[in-house]
């Protein structure tokens, strides 16, 4: 039975990672970049600076006491985080006084064509950013390299741009994922239309594509609303210079969101055409089948007649009466033939 959160005390984890928690952290600033290890607050509490940029990377939520010291220091209240450690939040964006906090789903492949959805939590403060996943994760080294070259002068900035730019990774994974599911199924369509290719797929094939295309809808479609809450002119923590940054990360999601659309409708469209391949596969077995039963019908007929057990029957006494009948059911199995050649039906 799960308990109301708001009349407990204590913070329970309710994901599955097994990932040990520990914790990196980069402060920097328009001169450097420094980037430090540990595995708790204590360590890494006089190295967080009050007059830099400080991001902190959590790794692993199995331990709940590092998380509320990191949250404590921080003056992130207790509900939000109960938000962090439950896996099974619905993707949000929320504002506080001192603090934006951002709830949504990033993929990671698991194996060929299959996806494991993974929560992160984003809180973005004035001089810091705290960043939370289950699992280790590679995500943000495209982000750690641009700081270390302070690319595009990213040191320069608020911490409401690495949000920004944190965000857009997100974004950037699902329009990754999204558009090589897109020329994978336009590829499978060819081979669908293609008479010499259309016979080697199978259902089986197009299902992991509907699978897919369920769970992207269902970690980006609420960020479709929630992000306009980044929009709103009054958060004092999203600074105007930075708002086109939020602008493009909100283009992406709704090119994300198009080619899903696109994908779903392609997917339908691929399992209607594979059932009409099927079936079109079947009327050509039938028809070729009723074809040669119809050639065998007169021959049976014929067979029928000669096979009465009469007294009387002229041919039976003929010389060449069985090369007759064979004769006639030759001439008239290949007029048959030939009647369908030319009607084009076989």
């Amino acid at each position: 039975m799960t308990k109301n959160n708001q009349l407990s005390e204590k913070l329970n984890y309710t994901g599955a990672s097994h990932t040990p928690t520990h914790l990196h952290l980069c402060t920097y600033n328009a001169e450097k970049a420094e980037f430090h290890q540990g595995t708790s607050m204590k360590e890494l509490e006089p190295l967080i600076q009050a007059d830099a940029i400080n991001w902190v990377q959590v790794y692993g939520l199995q331990n709940t006491q590092v998380i509320q010291d990191l949250c404590d220091f921080f003056h992130i209240n207790f509900l939000t985080t109960q938000d962090i450690l439950n896996a099974e939040h619905l993707t949000k964006i929320e504002e506080h006084e001192t603090y934006n906090v951002v709830i949504l789903k990033q993929l990671s492949a698991h194996e060929e064509n299959t996806y494991v959805p993974q929560q992160l939590c984003i809180v973005q403060g004035s001089n810091f950013v705290l960043t939370f996943m289950e699992h280790d994760s590679d995500f943000f080294n495209e982000i750690h390299t641009a700081l270390k070259n302070n690319t595009l002068k990213i040191r320069n900035r608020q911490s409401d741009f690495l949000l920004s730019v944190a965000l857009n990774s997100v974004m950037t994974s699902f329009m990754s994922i999204i558009s090589r599911m897109e020329d994978e199924l336009e590829d499978m369509e060819e081979s669908l239309l293609s008479p010499e290719t259309r016979g080697d797929l199978k259902l089986e094939d197009i299902q992991p594509y509907r699978r897919n295309a369920r769970l992207i809808k269902k970690c980006i479609l609420p960020l479709k609303e929630q992000m306009n809450k980044l929009f709103h002119t009054d958060n004092v923590l999203l600074h105007k210079a930075n708002r086109p940054f939020f602008t493009d990360v909100n283009d992406h999601l709704q090119f994300v969101l198009q080619t899903l659309d696109g994908c779903r409708d392609m997917i339908s469209a691929l399992v209607d055409l594979y059932l009409s391949n099927n079936d079109q596969r079947m009327n050509n077995i039938m028809k070729q089948l009723t074809i040669v039963s119809t050639i065998f019908i007169p021959l049976t007929f014929l067979a029928g007649i000669w096979g009465m057990n009469f007294e009387w029957m002229p041919e039976l006494g003929w010389k060449y009466g069985y090369l007759m009948a064979w004769g006639i059911m030759l001439v008239t199995g290949v007029a048959v033939y030939l009647f369908f050649k030319r009607k084009k039906w076989y």
